[in-house]
């Protein structure tokens, strides 16, 4: 198979290795082969752990020769996003303030792969916390999109959807807060699944929001995610959040056609897209008709309800989170970090109490919506991946369209359907009712089978690339004393001690989050 192997699925792969066509060690020393001629230009990776893999490889190898073959993951290699505990790794979760942290033990998603016979590959890259980013003033270089190296891989689990449209890895964890498994997966033109939350344990994964993170997988295709998803789902007693409704043998749910699925498409959540995003979804709903579904418009709350409600949220509990570091040393974090984590320090209890009011209001519209479909579809992003030089710290003017049910907790997959006029990947996300990852599973399975843009490989590129992101400078920004105040006010109740440029970047991070909780009020009916 020789180099051929790195273009394979979690499920192609496993019907070789079952056929006994090739061996763990053989598809190990393809990937390893793969990463040390494309991630140095990549930078997906942070820490490979080629012994490891090697020696799982080996015994693996030896396990299915006996006939003891503990099921389609077993001789799998997988790699993990550095903010996923891995016994005797370091988890750095790409920040200076953990840069020496040794896991002690495995996150359960890593303990229950490993159980099934999957092999480490190593840790991969994150954008700071699993929020800042992508971030040129930290000891590791942003990773940069396979399609692109000029351009960026979405974030935060930037690493691992790089690593697997490289062909370095089949299958990756990330994790998913307000769409970072789903926006690198857009961006990088693999497949990326969002579970219900609660469906996968987060234990051992660092939190960013608590109440709405999620850990989910990137890999090549539906089939490979739901073999992952079967090897991970469940309660786990040592996350209280995670739930243990009946799991199915999802690969086995997977069907070729639609027919009888009502699928329901949310196009006020990318009004505006890029003209090759609406095309490319519009095919997409032609080729899902002709699969046998229906296909009819859904209608969500505007986009920006979802968005605004999920951004004082998420503040609130990222401060809550990093305050004591931010007390001690708000200079040990990249300058993206700061910027998008201390504004939550302006978010007032009260804020954060309406925007959970609201956060149900949405979620049951929502899910009245979803009582007349099967599943709904969106855009993931609204457009191919940005260029670094065109990016800036205050980022979108329009929030993902994944906020919506990131918020919701409802689950979510993210397929390529196509690729604009530059080459870069296009793509969708098909959504589901609480726990009913079948169902999108099966209608981006049947839309894969249909469609071949998820087999398609970026062009090998060993060049360097040197562009970045512009440098933070100070906005022109209007006196408003009373703005100064609260700020003041705030920092003085946390006892956090800015300098004069990390104070200029909160004052500019306030105009966005204050309006964004000042929207959030006016919603409120109580």
């Amino acid at each position: 198979m020789g180099s051929d192997l790195t273009e394979l699925g979690v499920a192609r792969l496993s019907r070789l290795i079952d056929s006994r066509r090739v061996s763990p060690r053989e598809i190990v020393e393809a990937l390893l082969g793969q990463v040390n001629r494309l991630d140095p230009a990549i930078a997906a990776f942070v820490e490979v752990s080629a012994e490891r893999a090697r020696s799982e490889a080996r015994t693996a190898e030896s396990e299915i020769a006996a006939g003891r073959r503990r099921g389609p993951l077993h001789g799998i290699p997988f790699a993990v996003k550095d903010i996923i505990d891995v016994a005797g790794t370091r988890t750095t979760c790409g920040s200076r303030l953990l840069a020496d942290n040794m896991a002690l033990r495995d996150a359960t998603c890593v303990a229950r792969l490993s159980a099934a016979g999957a092999i480490l590959l190593g840790k991969t890259a994150t954008y700071e916390f699993a929020t800042g980013g992508p971030s040129f003033d930290l000891p590791w270089p942003p990773t940069r999109n396979p399609w692109n190296l000029d351009h960026a891989p979405g974030g935060s689990s930037a690493g691992s959807a790089a690593a697997v449209a490289a062909g370095m890895a089949p299958l990756a964890l990330g994790s998913d807060t307000g769409g970072s498994v789903r926006v690198p997966a857009s961006y990088c033109g693999v497949t990326g699944l969002k579970p219900t939350f609660g469906r996968i344990s987060v234990a051992g994964a660092w939190p960013l929001a608590p109440s709405f993170d999620t850990v989910g997988f990137l890999c090549r295709s539906a089939e490979d995610a739901a073999l992952g998803l079967q090897a991970v789902a469940g309660a786990d007693v040592a996350d209280p959040t995670s739930a243990a409704p009946p799991t199915l043998d999802y690969a086995a749910a997977l069907s070729d056609d639609l027919r009888g699925m009502r699928i329901g498409l949310v196009r006020n959540h990318y009004d505006g897209a890029h003209r090759d995003l609406i095309a490319a979804i519009d095919e997409a709903m032609a080729a899902m008709r002709s699969l046998g579904a229906t296909v009819a418009d859904a209608a969500l709350p505007d986009l920006e309800d979802y968005g605004n409600c999920s951004r004082g949220i998420i503040a609130a509990e990222a401060f809550a989170i990093h305050r004591r570091a931010l007390v001690d040393d708000p200079g040990i974090f990249g300058e993206m970090f700061r910027y998008r984590v201390l504004p939550g320090v302006l978010v007032q209890g009260s804020d954060y109490v309406v925007a959970q009011w609201l956060r149900r209001k949405l979620t049951q519209s929502t899910l009245s919506e979803l009582g007349r479909f099967d599943v709904l579809v969106s855009a993931s992003t609204l457009g191919p991946a940005p260029a670094f030089a065109s990016m800036s710290f205050g980022g979108r003017l329009k929030p993902f369209p994944t906020i919506a049910f990131s918020l919701t907790g409802l689950p979510a997959i993210s397929v390529c359907n196509g690729f604009g006029t530059t080459g870069l990947p296009l793509s969708m996300q098909i959504v589901g009712r609480p726990y009913d990852e079948a169902a999108i599973l099966r209608v981006a399975h049947a839309y894969q089978g249909a469609t071949s843009w998820h087999r398609r490989q970026p062009p090998p590129s060993l060049a360097l690339s040197t562009s970045r992101m512009p440098a933070w400078t100070p906005a022109d920004a209007t006196d408003d004393p009373a703005i100064d105040r609260q700020i003041d006010a705030c920092l003085s109740l946390h006892g956090i001690r800015l300098s004069d440029r990390q104070r200029r970047q909160l004052r500019e991070g306030a105009g966005s989050v204050l309006p964004m909780a000042a929207a959030v009020r006016g919603k409120h009916t109580g």
